[in-house]
């Protein structure tokens, strides 16, 4: 794999560094099957230094913004999809109590147990363009509002019965945007919406599937959130942007 995102990484100072190459090959390995640092193949290095480099990269974004960046040349026109789903908390990543003052884990119990929730927007052949976690209680709208300054020009935007609030849809049409939303059964007017083009929707619901199937994406090992985002961004950039 042509390793194209060198220029996100820092560059040494003093003494040179282990390969960076060979040092991203083992964090892809480590985190596509879902293994502990310490049982990382010999022929990766040794695995404090995996995860030493792991740390440091994800707590300076640096995978998401590599991300980003390669999403950024989507070229999509037409459609964007808008989703969200749960992913599993491991007991490693709730076993402690988050520091006084901070963010929090961004962990909340559901009916299916302690989870992060993930709201992701996709182009129109499922390929992610921005990702943003949440605790599994937040609701739909918390994403969406949060992932709506970073829509593209386009002319539709796909989302479920979730997404279905007023705001949301004023929003999208002040930015040019058709919606093909669904309306909530608690509606007193029903919402007219396009079958045919709602059914296009199954790219994200897929786009998710792929993600998860990355052992460290679809159960959570990570206490902090922002090393868990780069956990997902990292499984992104190499399933559709390489």
């Amino acid at each position: 794999m042509d390793f194209q995102g060198s220029a996100c990484f820092p560059k040494s100072h003093g003494k040179p560094l282990v390969d960076d190459r060979r040092v991203l090959s083992g964090i892809i390995f480590i985190n596509r099957n879902g293994l502990r640092w310490r049982d990382a193949p010999a022929a990766y290095g040794p695995h404090k230094t995996l995860y030493s480099r792991w740390k440091r990269w994800s707590e300076k974004g640096i995978f998401a913004r590599m991300m980003v960046g390669l999403a950024s040349e989507h070229g999509e026109e037409k459609t964007v999809m808008i989703d969200a789903t749960y992913l599993k908390a491991h007991r490693t990543a709730t076993s402690m109590a988050a520091k006084k003052g901070g963010r929090g884990r961004l962990i909340g119990r559901t009916k299916g147990g302690m989870n992060t929730k993930l709201h992701a927007i996709c182009d129109s052949q499922g390929r992610p363009l921005n990702l943003f976690v949440t605790a599994g209680p937040v609701s739909d709208y918390i994403g969406a509002r949060a992932l709506l300054g970073s829509l593209p020009k386009v002319d539709w935007l796909l989302g479920d019965r979730g997404y279905d609030a007023d705001w949301f849809r004023d929003a999208l049409k002040d930015n040019g945007i058709h919606t093909c939303i669904p309306g909530r059964k608690q509606r007193k007017t029903p919402v007219k919406y396009d079958k045919r083009r709602y059914k296009r929707r199954n790219r994200i619901e897929i786009m998710f599937g792929r993600l998860k199937d990355w052992r460290r994406v679809a159960t959570r090992y990570d206490r902090c959130p922002k090393v868990f985002l780069s956990a997902i961004a990292l499984a992104a950039t190499v399933i559709y942007w390489l």
